[in-house]
Parts: structure tokens; C-alpha cells; sequence
């Protein structure tokens, strides 16, 4: 999958599907836009930001998606995807919260590997001022794909090779991330 994503980096269809990918990560998929972003981004270190720019972009976009689940089809399939990540009795606690950290909830979740489709779906369920969400998703999402822009821009060069040395180690440390962001989740909620 690396060596797929380094080589359709040049391709026109690699910003489609790295927009496609980010964007539902951020309303029901499971599988954050890393997993295009940090590859495409090493092919190519001087379009990263382009790279960022895209999936903050698509990642908020889904997370209106993520919103309007929450909001208006929290009964039906809002409730299914809580239940399928198993964090059906959580949900009210993490409702409640809003009340007072709603902004620093976004911010600080949309930052982590804490799946964020959990944030935009509670708050849509929560009826969280939406444009304070939007705000709030393009700083913590825009931070978070900047962060990799910035450091992939400036040190692609040395971090490509060291993966490529070590790919099968930084696929489990990334995979133990994933798993690491869900037990989080599971634990705050």
C-alpha cells in the first residue's frame, strides 16, 4: 500500500482519493487520511501543504457530514455507528461535557489520533453551535495536517528514507496509533 501510494502521488486521481479518504474519515470511516497523506507527502515534499491544505479541506467537510448525522439522524444511523464502535453509554456523558468544553473538546480531540468522526457525530447530537464547529474542525484539523506538512516539507527527505528502512516497524507504531486513539476514546467518552 506505501509503495501504491508513493507511486500515485503524481497521478490526477491521488488528490481524489486522498479527499475521499479524508473526508470520510471524518463522518464513518475508520481509517484516518494518514495513511495517503504521510506517503503522497513523502513523494513529494514541496506539495505537502497542497497535500494538508486538501485534507483539511475534505475533513471538515466531513465532519458536517459527522455533524448532520449526529444531528438529524442520531436515531437511526448516528446511533448505529456509536453503537458499532461500542461507545453507546458514553455518549450522554460525553453530550453533557459540552456544556462547558465544547470548543476545547473539538480542538483537543480533532488534534489527536482519537477517532474523529466520535467528535462530530456527538456534536451534531449535542446541537453544538455548528459554525463554532466548523471553526473549531478547521484549526484542529488544519493543525494536525499542517503539522505533518511542516515537518514532511522540511524533513521528508531523511523521514522517507528511515521509513523505507523500517517500514514494517512504522507500520505497526502507526496501526498501534489507530488502536491506541480508539482504546482513548473508549476511556474519555
Amino acid at each position: 500500500m506505501y509503495d501504491w501510494c508513493i507511486a500515485a502521488a503524481d497521478k490526477p486521481y491521488a488528490l481524489w482519493i486522498l479527499a475521499a479518504v479524508a473526508f470520510a474519515e471524518s463522518s464513518f470511516f475508520p481509517v484516518p487520511p494518514d495513511i495517503m497523506l504521510l506517503p503522497m507527502s513523502l513523494a513529494r515534499p514541496k506539495r505537502a501543504w497542497l497535500f494538508a491544505a486538501l485534507c483539511t479541506v475534505a475533513s471538515v467537510a466531513g465532519g458536517v457530514l459527522g455533524y448532520a448525522i449526529g444531528a438529524l439522524l442520531y436515531d437511526s444511523l448516528g446511533h448505529w455507528l456509536i453503537q458499532f464502535y461500542g461507545l453507546g453509554d458514553k455518549v450522554e456523558a460525553f453530550r453533557e461535557s459540552y456544556a462547558r468544553w465544547g470548543a476545547w473538546i473539538i480542538i483537543g480531540k480533532g488534534l489527536t489520533p482519537i477517532p474523529y468522526k466520535l467528535v462530530t457525530i456527538t456534536s451534531g447530537f449535542a446541537g453544538y453551535n455548528i459554525w463554532l464547529f466548523i471553526l473549531c474542525s478547521i484549526i484542529a484539523r488544519g493543525g494536525r495536517f499542517f503539522i505533518v506538512a511542516v515537518l514532511l516539507n522540511r524533513y521528508g527527505d531523511f523521514i522517507r528514507a528511515e521509513i523505507e528502512k523500517r517500514l514494517g516497524l512504522w507500520v505497526a507504531l502507526g496501526a498501534a496509533v489507530l488502536v491506541l486513539g480508539f482504546v482513548i476514546a473508549l476511556k474519555l467518552i
